[in-house]
């Protein structure tokens, strides 16, 4: 599995363009056919940085990714919408195949 983090710094004067667009971006790469999962999330730090968390079968899926149709435009419009350079966390786990559960927590109800 290949994970994926990235912080996007948006320009306050953007924020809701960026997450209508954000979200329609988000259905087009959970619709692919590598993509194990693609969310978007606001930080609570920082509300004009969102965080994106991203997973892939394999490196081959997530070379397929970024050569769609509406990975290029988004890399386009997100150029525009950004204060700053995104930061990105890249992995690869090939024993990996997604989310598992947290031990430490539980719910009690």
């Amino acid at each position: 599995m290949i994970l994926i983090v990235i912080k996007f710094p948006v320009r306050p004067d953007a924020i809701e363009e960026f997450r209508a667009k954000a979200d329609e971006y988000a259905a087009a790469v959970n619709a692919e056919e590598g993509s194990l999962f693609f969310e978007w999330s606001r930080s609570v730090l920082d509300p004009n940085t969102f965080v994106c968390i991203e997973g892939f079968r394999d490196s081959d899926a997530g070379a397929s990714h970024v050569a769609t149709p509406h990975a290029k435009a988004a890399f386009d419009w997100m150029s525009d919408l950004v204060a700053e350079q995104p930061q990105i966390i890249y992995v690869d786990t090939p024993e990996v195949d997604g989310f598992g559960p947290m031990g430490e927590v539980r719910p009690r109800r």
